[in-house]
């Protein structure tokens, strides 16, 4: 009987592709407009992306498709949002106003503070030409720049997954 020793590396393989996107579309137009280009259907799930960091948590919106005749799952996910902190050093009266809080930026990839949402493939093979989806992204009104991410430029890889 042969033992094969897994490696750490075989679980570090890239299976998917990231494109960012620069818009100030809200989340759910840029998903119409994405369904209307591509022959997906992106809908908002209810599964949205947690980040905690020191100054609290916060969710990212994310709207979800699986194309179960290719086996490849679609991710749109916002990049930026905020984080309130509220001040309990504050002294609460009739003039004082109670949603005051500093408030953090938060990115799901801060390497790339630029983009405001990243379209995720998963499990991608060479029937998807990420440069295509690529330059059809780029025909939809509101989109300013959309550009392939190489994947060895991640530093915060644990943040794409889900």
């Amino acid at each position: 009987m042969a033992i094969h020793k897994l490696s750490l590396d075989e679980f570090d393989e890239i299976d998917y592709n990231l494109i960012a996107i620069h818009t100030s579309l809200e989340d759910y137009r840029l998903a119409y407009f994405i369904n209307q280009k591509l022959p997906i259907n992106l809908a908002k799930s209810a599964d949205e992306v947690q980040i905690n960091i020191k100054e609290g948590e916060t969710k990212f919106s994310r709207f979800y498709f699986y194309d179960e005749e290719n086996t490849v799952a679609w991710n749109l996910v916002q990049n930026k949002n905020e984080v309130v902190q509220e001040k309990n050093d504050q002294v609460q009266d009739l003039f004082s106003n109670s949603t005051e809080g500093i408030s953090t930026k938060v990115y799901l990839l801060p390497e790339f503070k630029k983009a405001d949402y990243f379209l995720k493939i998963d499990n991608t093979d060479d029937s998807i030409d990420v440069n295509q989806i690529k330059t059809i992204l780029n025909t939809i009104d509101n989109i300013t720049t959309v550009y392939i991410v190489e994947t060895k430029q991640i530093k915060s890889k644990n943040n794409l997954i889900f």
